[in-house]
């Protein structure tokens, strides 16, 4: 599939108040007058169930956007708490969903159904400011699981992401046309409920040099281009939030070092927890040469690694033997 599946998107269009009824002209009684007061305000007090224009609001206590375009082909609609339901058919592109107006560190859980016929996302999905960044978690796809320039991994929350940076050169924006980089974890196994540590992903990126700025708005969305489908997700949140970068869960950060004709290092940090036991799984024919400020057990296949005293932050010098890869990492 192309790569400019995604296509920055600007909620500009804000949703206006509910219509008001038309009043009575013709009132029998005082208390008929009251009654029929009564109910005209309660009628409007109510928010639309169903979205089908580019709009943000709030509803159930939570943030909602809608944004597409190819008006007539997906709705949106809003259920209770933190839920929402989308149904599109050959669409052009569109992403949608419930979250929070302004984005953070926080544990975000969800769960429901995402049925996709083509290419679609689901993801946390979210932007910043200052400077002006586009990113995504994605825990499943449709037919063509994106990628880009690729940055290493992070393991977090039971699985093991790729990271990726992209480029949008002048494109839509909440601030316009604009040039920004999208930032991308994509989960090497697809799944449809969990928790996304947001805070592991975004302490991920920076290792990388891939800074967040003042965030705007994050959704738990269900994105969509060319394509057809349904999806039924509720979203919240666990452990408090906003604070840390995933709780007491241990995430570890994979980076590529310095590199040989024969050989390359590693750089593994990890964060959650000073009581780690973290598993290396090396590619091909990859064999271990060295290790420094870890305990690290085994040659081939998969490496284990524990504190020796030196903090969190160790490495390996692998052997290539064909195999350039770099290796993914799991720890607990």
């Amino acid at each position: 599939m192309a790569k400019t599946f995604t296509t920055a998107k600007s909620f500009t269009k804000q949703s206006g108040p509910p219509r008001r009824g038309r009043l009575l002209r013709t009132l029998a009684s005082i208390g008929a007058t009251l009654t029929l007061f009564a109910a005209g305000m309660v009628a409007t007090s109510v928010p639309a169930a169903a979205v089908d224009r580019n709009e943000t609001g709030n509803h159930g206590g939570y943030f909602y956007s809608f944004w597409t375009d190819a008006p007539g082909t997906v709705s949106m609609n809003l259920g209770s708490g933190g839920n929402y339901s989308t149904q599109w058919s050959n669409t052009g592109n569109f992403v949608a969903g419930k979250g929070w107006a302004t984005g953070a560190r926080r544990n975000v859980t969800y769960s429901g159904t995402f049925n996709p016929s083509g290419n679609s996302y689901l993801t946390l999905y979210g932007w910043t400011r200052s400077p002006l960044v586009e990113y995504y978690v994605v825990d499943n796809w449709g037919t063509y699981r994106p990628t880009g320039d690729y940055q290493g991994t992070v393991t977090t929350d039971g699985g093991t992401y790729d990271i990726y940076r992209t480029m949008r050169y002048n494109q839509p924006s909440i601030e316009g046309t604009a040039t920004f980089p999208q930032y991308w974890s994509v989960r090497q196994q697809k799944r449809t409920g969990g928790t996304i540590s947001a805070g592991a992903h975004f302490d991920a990126w920076a290792a990388r040099g891939m800074n967040l700025g003042n965030h705007d708005y994050q959704i738990m969305a269900t994105e969509g281009f060319q394509s057809s489908g349904n999806s039924n997700i509720t979203v919240g949140t666990s452990g408090g939030g906003g604070g840390g970068g995933g709780g007491t869960s241990c995430t570890v950060n994979v980076t590529r070092g310095q590199e040989w004709s024969d050989r390359f290092n590693v750089n593994l940090s990890v964060s959650g927890t000073n009581s780690w036991t973290t598993r290396i799984s090396l590619s091909g024919g990859q064999s271990l040469q060295n290790s420094w400020n870890a305990n690290v057990t085994g040659s081939t296949g998969t490496l284990t690694a524990t504190p020796n005293g030196a903090g969190n932050n160790f490495g390996v010098t692998l052997y290539k033997n064909g195999s350039n890869t770099l290796p993914s990492a799991t720890c607990s």
